[in-house]
């Protein structure tokens, strides 16, 4: 099947969206610990939802992970692992920052390293800046990551003006400077979910083989990343549960007099889980569309997430009571992200081989597509 840089795009912006709206139900979480209420959701984000869906959209699923080679799987499992201790400090980024602020300040840094360092590694990097449609889609991936700074600008702007009354009463735990350490630990650590989807093309060729679409082939390297994010959330998160004593959260129906309604916060975690899932999902989907130039792919996530993680802010409340000058730089760094997603995709479909497009590729193109093909 040839790549469809559009249909990527489009893909990569419903994996923001499930992203960006995932913790909502969260809120909703009554009488739980946060490590409580993150560990449940995250068996559902990690393995339940992976396995299932799977299972479902990839014949011989059992097969593909026998057949998987073992550094590849190795790597695609250490980088997962890595990318969950990201995950958590995303968690306390929120409590600390809220969506918005938090959102982009955390997928600033993310940006940067998930989409740069793939292509730097594996060398194919010179090969990106010797071709039209390469430069094309660099100068996106820059829009992208001015865009990101625009909205992080406009976010302190935000925390600047508000009095620190009106900040507690949007987001209880409201701390700027612990959210600006947590939010760049986050963002470096989280990059590595692309360094895992980058390990784990082996794995998803077998799962082509094997009869997999071009679609879901990467369905199967979702399962082994995501284990290696459950090891290392259990592990913190079970290690909080023994230290603050909130281990009996999971079956206890009163908490400090107060009932504790467990189905609920059980099927709020499920539907928080399933959709924090489904952000990786589209992201898998929206890759195997871009074509040679799928590095690219991290950055359209993270504009795409930062994009609806603001629009989220602004519904709930985090933007009331900003000044004119943090609203124009808000919707200045919206329109860069969004005119970064089209240039990128742009720059996709020029790098399309001669067979999935009319128009023939530049000599370097071609010299560039043929060594990537390698």
């Amino acid at each position: 099947m040839a790549p469809n840089p559009p249909l990527g795009v489009v893909l990569h912006a419903i994996g923001g969206l499930c992203s960006a709206v995932f913790y909502l139900p969260y809120r909703k979480v009554e009488a739980w610990s946060w490590e409580s209420y993150w560990l449940v959701g995250g068996v559902f984000s990690w393995i339940v939802a992976p396995w299932i869906i799977a299972w479902v959209g990839v014949p011989d699923l059992v097969g593909i992970l026998r057949e998987a080679p073992p550094k590849s799987a190795f790597w695609s499992y250490i980088f997962g692992a890595m990318w969950g201790i990201g995950g958590l400090s995303f968690g306390l980024t929120v409590r600390y920052l809220g969506v918005a602020l938090g959102t982009s300040m955390a997928l600033g840094y993310c940006a940067a390293f998930g989409t740069l360092v793939p292509p730097i590694f594996d060398g194919t990097f010179a090969h990106i800046l010797g071709s039209n449609s390469g430069l094309v889609v660099l100068g996106g991936v820059l829009v992208s990551l001015a865009g990101i700074a625009i909205c992080g600008s406009a976010g302190k702007s935000k925390e600047q003006e508000l009095p620190e009354s009106e900040k507690k009463a949007v987001i209880h735990e409201f701390s700027f400077v612990k959210g600006f350490w947590v939010a760049t630990f986050c963002g470096i650590m989280s990059a590595c979910m692309s360094f895992g989807f980058a390990a784990g093309e082996p794995i998803a060729a077998v799962a082509v083989r094997h009869g997999a679409s071009e679609l879901w082939k990467n369905l199967p390297v979702l399962i082994i990343v995501l284990a290696g994010g459950f090891t290392s959330n259990f592990i913190w998160c079970l290690a909080l549960n023994l230290k603050n004593g909130t281990a009996t959260d999971y079956v206890r129906k009163v908490k400090k007099n107060q009932n504790v309604p467990i189905l609920v916060n059980y099927a709020l975690c499920a539907a928080a889980g399933t959709t924090w899932y489904l952000q990786f999902f589209f992201y898998g989907m929206g890759t195997s569309q871009m074509g040679r130039f799928n590095f690219s792919s991290w950055t359209l996530h993270m504009a795409s997430i930062i994009i609806f993680g603001t629009l989220v802010g602004v519904y709930l409340g985090e933007w009331r009571g900003a000044s004119r000058k943090t609203w124009s730089l808000t919707k200045i760094g919206l329109v860069a992200l969004v005119v970064a997603m089209v240039v990128i995709g742009y720059g996709n479909y020029l790098a399309k081989p001669p067979d999935a497009n009319t128009s023939s590729l530049s000599e370097a193109d071609a010299h560039a597509h043929s060594v990537t093909r390698k």
